[in-house]
């Protein structure tokens, strides 16, 4: 696919942080990869003003579609900004193209794996994460680690999670008393139960609720929950607050590390890869 449209496509936010991060990581594959890449968001970030965003508003995806489409646009790769297979790419996003391609049928979009890769998490992003991590730790201390996402209602998603941070507590050993995974949030209802503990909640734990305790950013960009002035960093403030002798550290976000770059180039030539299957996912029929 020489002449593809690439779209580097993540969530979306109503926070104007993630967008000008996705912008920056769009700039950053476009010079290792040589191949122009657009930042779109599957949702939410068209109603950030304009004027905090350098004046350029934001592009959500099935909108900006249309307009390359009309323009004359057929075939496009979208390279997600998602650590795992939400359900945003496997149940959203297929619909969405799947209502365009009713008054486009020539529309062909090929689908790269997400950034933690397809089956087992890439251990580059293991890599990522230990390094944060390794960053908090203080000679003398010996902290518990909570691995946080977002929580999501996909099996897979947190499996993905519960995967990393079984990995991590193998990596760092008795560097740390303990390795948790946790989720920002779930939905109510025993069949999803499978994403507990909250955060909220493991802070109120027994070995949990003092000492250090390293709240790894299981997150690529701020928004609502990751960022200074985010979810997580509220709740770990009231947690501090209702246990005195806690302390909580967080890790840097994933979108801001280096090794993202070369992870989201395999992905995006994965897809491009004339002998593949269509990357990870592809939509090239009626």
């Amino acid at each position: 696919m020489p002449d593809a449209t690439i779209l580097l496509v993540d969530n979306g936010s109503l926070e104007p942080a993630a967008t000008l991060g996705l912008r920056a990581i769009a700039a950053a594959l476009s010079a290792r990869t040589g191949r122009v890449v657009e930042p779109i968001s599957l949702l939410h970030s068209s109603a950030v003003p304009a004027e905090s965003l350098g004046g350029i508003p934001a592009e959500i995806l099935e909108p900006a579609l249309e307009q390359r489409l009309v323009a004359g646009a057929r075939e496009f790769v979208i390279v997600p900004l998602f650590l795992g297979p939400s359900g945003a790419l496997t149940d959203y996003l297929p619909k969405r193209l799947a209502r365009l391609k009713t008054k486009w049928p020539d529309l062909v979009v090929r689908l790269a794996p997400p950034v933690g890769g397809e089956g087992a998490c890439d251990p580059r992003v293991l890599d990522m994460i230990e390094e944060g991590v390794r960053g908090c730790l203080v000679p003398g201390e010996r902290p518990a680690l909570a691995l946080v996402d977002h929580g999501s209602p996909a099996r897979a998603v947190t499996a993905l999670r519960d995967a990393v941070a079984a990995a991590l507590r193998d990596r760092l050993g008795d560097a740390v008393r303990a390795a948790h995974a946790a989720s920002m949030e779930r939905r109510p209802g025993p069949e999803y139960a499978f994403a507990d503990p909250l955060l909220e909640h493991l802070l109120d734990v027994p070995g949990c609720d003092a000492g250090v305790v390293i709240i790894a950013m299981f997150f690529l960009l701020p928004g609502r929950h990751a960022g200074p002035t985010g979810d997580v960093a509220q709740i770990a403030a009231a947690a501090r607050a209702r246990h005195p002798g806690l302390r909580t550290v967080m890790t840097p976000l994933l979108g801001a590390h280096p090794g993202l770059i070369p992870i989201l180039a395999d992905r995006l030539a994965e897809a491009l890869t004339p002998s593949a299957e269509g990357g990870w996912q592809t939509t090239d029929g009626g």
